[in-house]
């Protein structure tokens, strides 16, 4: 389980990630993990997905792959990288794509929050993709982060501390998140 944030405040956008993981029932702390960071950097992107905790290794091989399209500069570009990587995940990653025979659309399994100098996005296991205006969360803290992060946007001085605040929420508050925290920040269009 995790909780990732992404926000957008002024000329910067912030991703950030609790580090805790847990395998069932066990807790799997930060201090006894080595590659506890959940965040990924694709060019000069930031990606954190929830889901299996296969995600962040599948898309560090994914992307790793010179010719495979990244483009994390709106909706549809987001789309198109996504549709690519399907086809891949399926035959090369040997990825189940069905969550429910009721789907119309195979499911990438996992949810992806971005952060790239074109703002804030979210991939939904369908592919949707919605652009973000100040902040989102996914994963078992986002309620709750989203609940800090609204609380403290009007007087927080900068996208860090929005998102700061959401990660320390989840924290406190729901048993599969806890720091460290991770975080980057992004120049809105640099």
């Amino acid at each position: 389980m995790t909780t990732i944030v992404v926000t957008r405040k002024d000329s910067l956008v912030c991703i950030g990630a609790d580090s805790m993981a847990k395998y069932g029932e066990t807790l799997e702390p930060a201090e006894y993990i080595v590659n506890h960071d959940k965040l990924i950097a694709v060019g000069d992107a930031w990606l954190g997905p929830t889901g299996p905790a296969s995600a962040q290794l599948l898309l560090v091989s994914y992307f790793s792959e010179s010719e495979q399209q990244r483009d994390f500069s709106g909706v549809h570009a987001i789309y198109e990288t996504l549709r690519e990587m399907q086809a891949v995940l399926k035959e090369d990653y040997f990825l189940n794509p069905k969550e429910d025979e009721r789907d119309p659309f195979d499911s990438m399994q996992m949810e992806i929050l971005i952060a790239s100098p074109s703002g804030i996005f979210g991939a939904y296991p369908l592919r949707s993709v919605q652009e973000y205006t100040r902040f989102y969360a996914f994963g078992s803290g986002a309620e709750l982060a989203l609940g800090a992060m609204y609380a403290v946007w009007e007087t927080a001085a900068d996208a860090q501390q929005v998102a700061r605040a959401g990660l320390e929420a989840a924290a406190t508050f729901d048993d599969s998140s806890s720091g460290p925290f991770t975080l980057h920040t992004v120049a809105l269009g640099g």
